[in-house]
């Protein structure tokens, strides 16, 4: 089958940094699906990976975590779906990747692709979506109020990946102002098209530009990127009690200056039910099936951004390469072979 690889991390402008390569087909067990991918996207993850992980000598390390497929074949032990189901899903963090004409992947971690949308527009979403849900409403429980805090939340990164899914479930699924950031006339308009209420910009003083939105100090603030940078101006802006939730990977965290206000600090990260196996990693697979059923009824839209193309080594280094300028807006999604 064909795929895209690399067997030494390297920057993005190394001619071996992602390569095109022919590997066998793989055969699934237990509760695997074989899932012939149609459509994928890429995250800041793979950047990370491809930067960082080494494969042993003479492997291929195989990236990719979103696809939307068709399932082509189930091992022994799968009951949640058949040969020609149409399915969704972002993975596990350690098994080979979905930059492939055909991928392993647990059921507990699949979802139905949603009818109304394509595989491209489907590939945007499973990655971001479970981020920004769990980031929501299990770690920082926006559904519980915080006492005397204005009923608002505070997006940092309201154009990218996390950010564009996190505006939209803020938005129609809480009663909470949501205030996304963003510092680009593009990036503004892709937030408030996502329905944010307000958006300011994060590369002013964040703490000023809130107050003078004149709500009063949200109760939570989540944040997707630069967190080290906007670190001292969210324990400034966040109310007393507040809930403070991360997702990316600061060299360091200084989380002493919320003490004073008994701000929780949640950090957020999609792989640790895979990872670990847990007794509830099944809620994934439920939390992609709603979310279809949300996309389905309008409710939510997909946050594609750019399509890149074909699935190959070319196209994913001119992704990888976007990414990692940090400009990227809503998702780059490669669809086909």
């Amino acid at each position: 089958m064909r795929a895209v690889g690399y067997q030494v991390p390297a920057p993005i402008t190394d001619g071996a940094s992602l390569v095109d390569i022919d590997l066998p087909k793989p055969k699934p067990k237990g509760r695997e699906l074989l899932v012939e991918v149609k459509a994928i996207s890429v995250n800041p993850v793979d950047t990370k990976v491809r930067q960082s992980a080494r494969p042993e000598a003479g492997a291929w390390r195989v990236l990719g975590w979103d696809a939307a497929g068709r399932v082509v074949a189930t091992g022994p032990d799968a009951s949640l779906f058949k040969a020609g189901d149409d399915v969704f899903y972002s993975g596990a963090l350690a098994p080979q990747g979905t930059n492939a004409e055909f991928h392993l992947v647990d059921e507990r971690l699949v979802g139905r692709k949603p009818g109304s949308l394509g595989y491209a527009q489907a590939a945007a979403l499973p990655l971001t979506a479970v981020t920004a849900w769990e980031a929501l409403f299990d770690r920082l429980d926006v559904r519980k109020p915080v006492a005397g805090a204005a009923k608002a939340i505070l997006i940092i990164g309201g154009a990218g990946g996390v950010g564009s899914i996190a505006v939209q479930l803020a938005r129609q699924l809480t009663d909470l102002t949501v205030i996304a950031t963003a510092s680009r006339p593009e990036t503004r308009d892709w937030a408030l098209g996502l329905g944010a209420h307000h958006v300011v910009d994060h590369s002013r003083p964040l703490a000023a530009e809130v107050a003078a939105l004149g709500i009063g100090a949200p109760a939570f603030v989540f944040s997707t990127t630069n967190t080290d940078r906007h670190l001292a101006e969210i324990a400034e802006l966040i109310a007393p009690q507040g809930r403070f939730g991360l997702i990316d990977d600061p060299k360091s965290l200084d989380i002493n200056p919320f003490k004073r206000k008994s701000v929780s600090v949640h950090w957020e990260f999609m792989f640790t039910r895979s990872m670990f196996e847990t007794q509830d990693m099944a809620a994934q697979g439920e939390l992609l099936n709603e979310l279809a059923r949300l996309v389905d009824a309008g409710t939510i839209r997909t946050t594609l951004g750019e399509t890149f193309g074909p699935i190959n080594a070319a196209n994913l280094k001119r992704a990888h390469a976007l990414i990692e300028t940090g400009k990227a807006k809503g998702k780059i999604v490669l669809e086909g072979f």
